[in-house]
């Protein structure tokens, strides 16, 4: 019995040796380098070949969209021209601002009127859910804006605002009309 084992074993080992052998023998022949049609005709194939890419198109310029809310459409990065410091218009930067400037004109709202004695005070609504009374004379919006005129149905303002083509200080009519909730 311990003959036919070594003989088994020795068939086991010898086998795959056997086999790794004539495997390596076979591709050793494969390792030429010349002598071989594909390498050469591989060489060959790329010496008339021109490649075709098509040229990158042309960059276009980027063409910017000016907007303004007024729907004025201005360059908002361009440097306005020198404002004319004897003008009547220009309105006095070195008043203290009052509490009704710190809001754009867009976010308020008219909700009422209110009358004592012989004053009228109009009822602003600011973004933040508080009311405001503002009377003739005060300032409101940040356009240096002056209340005007106090009706029933709207505030009048009067706004100073610089014009975008010669900088100097213009007047331009606001209006904040009464919101019914």
């Amino acid at each position: 019995m311990t003959d036919f084992i070594k003989r088994t074993f020795t068939l086991s080992v010898a086998m795959p040796v056997l086999i790794f052998g004539i495997f390596s023998a076979g591709l050793s022949g494969c390792s030429f380098e010349e002598g071989d049609d594909l390498d050469q005709y591989m060489r060959d194939a790329t010496k008339d070949v021109k490649p075709r890419v098509k040229p990158l198109p042309e960059v276009q310029p980027y063409m910017a969209l000016q907007y303004n809310a007024d729907g004025a459409l201005v360059d908002p990065f361009r440097a306005r021209k020198a404002v004319n410091k004897t003008s009547v218009l220009q309105p006095n930067l070195n008043r203290p601002k009052e509490p009704m400037e710190a809001y754009p004109l867009e976010s308020l709202k008219y909700v009422g009127l209110l009358s004592k004695s012989k004053l009228t005070y109009a009822l602003l609504k600011t973004p933040d859910e508080t009311i405001q009374q503002v009377k003739l004379g005060n300032y409101v919006g940040q356009n240096f804006g002056k209340v005007t005129q106090i009706t029933d149905g709207e505030v009048l303002l009067t706004e100073i605002v610089q014009d975008d083509l010669t900088g100097e200080w213009v007047e331009r009519m606001s209006n904040l009309v009464l919101q019914e909730d």
